[in-house]
């Protein structure tokens, strides 16, 4: 049923993966799907932000990002199952419905933190995904 299985990931929020995640293994180890775990930096081309940025920095942070992804594919994803890396620019959930899109996903298993009094039901990114997915798209409750 499920082939190709995106999972989005902030580095810096452990609970954007930390029940997603292992959802999402589930479903590629029971499917025989390949695992596609993403992360997307927002751009920081704007022209006031723009130059206080080290020359450099985008760079450097993009391969601080994948190895990040590595390192949380090998602790995470077990043998067996097929698990690449992806570091996207730009807003999260256009990076998310891209990527998505480029690689024909079947479902998107992401997390989602505790409402706030400006979220309804789901964060803003993973309501977003959910109603502009050409795919199936599970949002699974953080902490």
């Amino acid at each position: 049923m499920f082939k190709t299985i995106l999972v989005p990931i902030d580095l810096d929020q452990k609970t954007s993966w930390q029940k997603a995640l292992p959802i999402a293994v589930d479903f590629a180890r029971k499917e025989g799907a390949t695992l596609h775990m993403m992360t997307v930096i927002p751009d920081m081309a704007m022209t006031l932000v723009a130059q206080y940025i080290p020359e450099g920095y985008p760079e450097k942070l993009t391969a601080e990002s994948q190895v990040g992804l590595e390192t949380l594919a090998r602790e995470h994803v077990p043998q067996g199952v097929a698990a690449k890396v992806h570091v996207r620019h730009g807003s999260i959930y256009r990076g998310i419905l891209d990527l998505a899109e480029d690689l024909g996903a079947d479902l998107i298993v992401m997390g989602s933190h505790k409402p706030e009094l400006m979220d309804y039901l789901i964060g803003p990114n993973a309501a977003y995904v959910v109603r502009h997915a050409d795919c199936s798209v599970m949002v699974v409750r953080g902490e």
